[in-house]
């Protein structure tokens, strides 16, 4: 039985398309904006593979150099600096803030885990406007291993003082709903624009085109 529900932040919670201004200005096409971070999360999966931890934060300024040698880009150290300014001023998409009050008016308990450090992570959610809802603000960084390695997911557990089989993650991604399940937690899939489960992995029980629909199913 899930005691406790910890929620993945970038893209399951916030939106990065406030980015889009961003990457048109610097590269000339929006659209970049999903390149970018699709190399960001592999190369966070290689630095996880070989175990070679480099924080989150990190790996986005990396990715964004690969984007600007492909694009043939020079970036300026202020073009470094706006990504990661934009990143910590994300908007929540638009359901979300209800939604988390919904379940808080339930009784349950809420957490996040990040990839992203903990002054990223807790930055994200307080420019949010979504502190409010969440117990702990907890983050990959402190066992310098990136979801979807496991040692995030138990570690969420230990510090909220429940069995990981208590936990239930929310997450946008497939690959983060994967290493969940495999993990031994329970999970829910918000299966936002272009985002799919992986078929080689199980499917969770909970799925929802947004976070609405995946707190209708958990309060039924």
């Amino acid at each position: 039985m899930t005691k406790v529900y910890v929620f993945d932040v970038n893209e399951t919670l916030l939106d990065l398309a406030a980015l889009d201004p961003y990457f048109a200005r610097v590269f000339g096409d929006a659209s970049l904006r999903n390149v970018w971070f699709a190399q960001m999360l592999q190369s966070a999966l290689v630095a996880t593979i070989t175990d070679r931890y480099t924080p989150f934060g990190a790996i986005g300024v990396n990715a964004l150099e690969m984007l600007a040698a492909r694009q043939g880009v020079t970036l300026t150290a202020e073009h470094r600096q706006e990504l990661s300014e934009g990143m910590q001023h994300l908007p929540p998409h638009p359901e979300v803030r209800e939604s988390l009050a919904r379940l808080r008016a339930a009784g349950l308990r809420l957490s996040t885990l990040t990839n992203s450090t903990r002054s990223v992570g807790e930055a994200q959610i307080a420019n949010a406007g979504l502190s409010e809802f969440f117990e702990q603000v907890l983050t990959a960084d402190e066992v310098k291993r990136l979801k979807p390695a496991p040692e995030p997911y138990h570690m969420a557990a230990q510090r909220l003082g429940v069995e990981i089989g208590d936990v239930r993650l929310i997450a946008a991604h497939g690959w983060d709903i994967a290493g969940a399940l495999r993990a031994g937690c329970a999970a829910a899939f918000i299966a936002r624009p272009g985002k799919v489960l992986d078929p080689l992995v199980e499917k969770p029980d909970v799925i929802g085109n947004d976070l609405r629909e995946v707190v209708e199913q958990i309060l039924l």
